[in-house]
């Protein structure tokens, strides 16, 4: 039986209970530390006020979920293929999202709505500032239905087809199936600098919010601060550099887990259905059609466990779909082995790279990331340590910051080239985890070439090419070779039918 959606439509009844509790989670998250201030500190009336309000903002959300409920309808509007949404309270929404522009279709189910038993629907377009429409309770039937009215395939004629046979959303055959042993290994190679940026905004948060609570309780910063100190005298800094380190890949287990447990990529009706989640099941369908980069990366380990990450971005404008995981317009796949990521850069791209002429760019690439990077920062170092006692018995480590850090660059260098053939643009990169960007010269928007002008004697320049999913750089490469591809490529635009919008 197939739904209909030609008429205006709400969402599931349930989904009142959906958005109030988003809703009063948000606010409640927002006054966490004065709702916790207002119990602990104020006196006993006070506190009964205090659960008022909070019950009054429980009651504003459901009133407000429940209006929103009855004003948010959609249908499709098959004759001019196109999805229509009206949507607001005080302020009314008409939005009529051209099907041939959405790129993306997520099917979602965080816990509460795995308890209620509905499915949310995400739908993305090339151009539009977040999310277009958010669907928060629809069934699993009708969000099948939905999804392949949104996301409908073309035959060779161009005439529009429905498959017709029953279909959940897991019953695809895996191209990807992604284990539990295999995300160990991407948990313990892999994002070392995103966990650590988790774990000092973690311990600044603590900190900074410690702080808050220290005046509010009038409690006395010495002692904390005594006790901590006798805290670190017992344990040694080996063991707290254990401990930090521990934690850093206890972090990175936990969110590769939380993130691509379950990580199925399979193929429905020529689109990408990507699945993944522990808590949170969300599913992602993708046209191949709208994939502007791919690109893959490894790093030393991952090479010598045969892991590949692939990553897939899609058109986005402003930055603001730019999200991780399985949503948004950058997609990533981590963990496939070389022949999966063989197998899915032919279904994105039609055929895998081959071939072409390869251009490296010239040594002065090495003289500013040595300067600003290397030698400035030691120097000021240098300046502040030699005039500040405390600071003076690390003098030594500038040495070090100076190898590593020219090291660092050394490989960069080594690493930035351009790899050009008829079909594809492969731009690489990185300095531990080396990157392939892989583009077709009929996604490109605009070319940019220029040339600073203590470079023309030299004939050095640099070239970026912008597509609608971001920004490929080659730097200091040879200028005279750079305007000739620049001619190629718009040539190679010019007589190119493929649309990618």
């Amino acid at each position: 039986m197939e739904l209909s959606f030609d008429k205006p439509q709400r969402q599931s009844a349930v989904g009142i209970v959906i958005m109030a509790a988003h809703t009063a989670f948000r606010i409640l998250k927002s006054l966490f530390f004065v709702i916790i201030l207002l119990v602990v500190k104020s006196p006993g009336v006070y506190v009964a006020y205090t659960f008022i309000g909070l019950s009054a903002i429980v009651v504003a959300s459901l009133v407000y979920a429940y209006f929103s409920y009855l004003r948010f309808t959609f249908y499709l509007n098959e004759a001019d293929k196109e999805f229509v949404v009206d949507k607001g309270i005080f302020n009314r929404d008409h939005l009529v999202i051209p099907l041939e522009k959405i790129q993306q279709v997520n099917i979602t189910q965080d816990i509460l709505q795995k308890i209620i038993g509905v499915y949310g629907l995400k739908i993305d377009t090339a151009g539009a500032k977040g999310e277009e429409v958010h669907i928060r309770a629809i069934t699993e039937f009708a969000a099948i239905g939905l999804k392949k009215h949104l996301l409908v395939a073309k035959n060779e004629t161009g005439a529009e087809q429905l498959t017709t046979e029953k279909e959940t959303l897991t019953e695809s055959k895996p191209l990807v199936e992604i284990s539990n042993k295999t995300l160990l290994k991407v948990g313990l190679t892999s994002h070392y600098g995103q966990s650590l940026f988790l774990l000092l905004s973690f311990f600044y948060f603590v900190w900074y919010e410690g702080n808050h609570l220290a005046e509010a309780f009038k409690l006395d910063k010495n002692q904390l601060e005594a006790t901590a100190m006798g805290f670190v005298g017992v344990l040694s800094v080996f063991i707290l550099v254990a401990i930090f380190l521990l934690a850093l890949l206890i972090i990175n287990l936990v969110r590769t887990f939380y993130r691509y447990f379950e990580l199925q990529v399979s193929v429905q009706n020529r689109n990408l259905l990507i699945s993944s989640g522990f808590i949170a099941k969300k599913n992602t369908i993708l046209n191949p059609n709208k994939v502007q980069i791919a690109s893959y990366s490894q790093n030393y380990f991952q090479r010598k466990l045969d892991l590949v990450n692939l990553t897939i971005k899609q058109p986005h404008f402003g930055g603001a779909k730019r999200k991780g995981g399985l949503q948004g317009s950058v997609i990533h796949l981590p963990g496939c082995s070389p022949s999966e990521k063989d197998e899915l850069m032919l279904l994105i791209l039609s055929k895998l790279p081959q071939g072409g002429n390869t251009f490296l760019p010239n040594w002065r690439f090495v003289n500013l990331p040595n300067f600003f990077k290397i030698f400035l920062p030691a120097l000021i170092f240098f300046f502040v340590a030699i005039n500040n006692v405390e600071i003076k018995p690390y003098l030594n480590f500038v040495w070090i910051y100076l190898v590593i850090g020219l090291i660092m660059v050394y490989i960069s260098y080594r690493n930035h080239k351009l790899m050009v053939s008829e079909d594809f643009i492969v731009k690489q990169k990185g300095i531990w985890d080396i990157s392939q960007n892989i583009l077709k010269p009929s996604n490109i928007q605009s070319i940019t070439a220029f040339q600073y002008p203590w470079h023309k004697g030299i004939d050095v320049g640099h070239l970026n090419l912008h597509t609608a999913a971001g920004i490929i750089h080659f730097k200091y490469g040879n200028y005279t070779e750079i305007k000739l591809l620049v001619n190629y490529w718009l040539y190679l635009v010019e007589k190119s039918e493929e649309n990618w919008g």
